[in-house]
């Protein structure tokens, strides 16, 4: 052979090039792996497509710590799937679901939710993160159980919040009167449940007219009209609030039963009413 023949044809930025394309590759490979860690495995609407979307195959699991003590690994051993009461409305993969029994109940359409973990969001002092404002004014927290049967136990490092209150120049929604989509009265405002880490309302707790019970309101689905002290609620009607998921103790909410509460705000959306669900022409 010609001396030189393969080296004339060669230099050193194609061969970088080569090796770049190699390492592309490889990162795509390593990527779309690793992105396989939460939500595996999948729910297959059809067995005879899961090999396909196996490909690649998911990765060996990984033990990560959690900041607050405990671990989880990822992904797990089999992916926990939400029960709801749905059927596909024709008989064609990715068909709509439509919701069969009560549909504020279903976990389906703008009711859907995943399932966090159940445990309250943490400072991190180790205090809960959503509390009434009551406990973040300043008071130990307490973990006495009101509204279950459950006790939470004591969180790590418990011990005191900073001195929270409302701004004097906002509206105080306590004790305002809260309004269904049907114009009428649901409850009162008993407290304000506020995020001690962003400073700012998440939830409102109302007392239900004529029980005993209270639910959480988050402050997305919410309207306060400081003149007519009321907190209009377009979401859902005055009768549906006995029906909002509940919590399990009286001063902290978990992940969990925030998704679950804010589904169901937001399952009224579309299912509150018949009317909701027709077509707007």
């Amino acid at each position: 052979m010609e001396k030189g023949a393969i080296t004339q044809y060669i230099d050193v930025a194609q061969v970088v090039l080569y090796f770049f394309w190699a390492f592309f590759l490889g990162l795509i490979w390593y990527l779309r792996r690793e992105d396989k860690r939460e939500g595996y495995p999948l729910a297959y609407e059809r067995i005879d497509t899961a090999p396909y979307l196996n490909f690649p195959a998911i990765p060996s699991p990984k033990t990560f710590f959690l900041a607050h003590g405990g671990s989880v690994e990822a992904p797990r051993a089999s992916d926990p799937q939400i029960d709801y009461r749905a059927e596909p409305v024709a008989p064609f993969i990715g068909a709509p679901l439509e919701p069969v029994g009560d549909a504020m109940l279903s976990g389906a359409g703008p009711g859907a939710y995943a399932l966090r973990a159940d445990t309250p969001d943490l400072t991190l002092e180790g205090l809960p993160k959503i509390v009434p404002l009551r406990i973040a004014s300043g008071e130990k927290l307490v973990t006495h159980a009101t509204q279950g049967t459950e006790t939470a136990p004591e969180p790590p490092n418990s011990g005191h919040y900073k001195h929270y209150t409302l701004s004097p120049r906002d509206p105080d929604p306590r004790g305002m009167t809260v309004i269904g989509a049907d114009g009428r009265a649901a409850g009162t405002v008993q407290d304000v449940w506020i995020d001690v880490s962003e400073v700012l309302i998440r939830y409102l707790e109302v007392a239900l007219t004529g029980t005993n019970t209270t639910v959480l309101l988050p402050m997305t689905f919410s309207s306060i009209d400081g003149r007519r002290r009321r907190v209009n609620v377009d979401a859902i009607l005055a009768s549906q609030f006995a029906q909002v998921p509940k919590i399990k103790t009286a001063n902290q909410v978990t992940f969990l039963e925030e998704e679950q509460i804010c589904a169901y705000y937001g399952a009224g959306t579309l299912y509150a009413t018949l009317q909701r669900r027709e077509s707007l022409l």
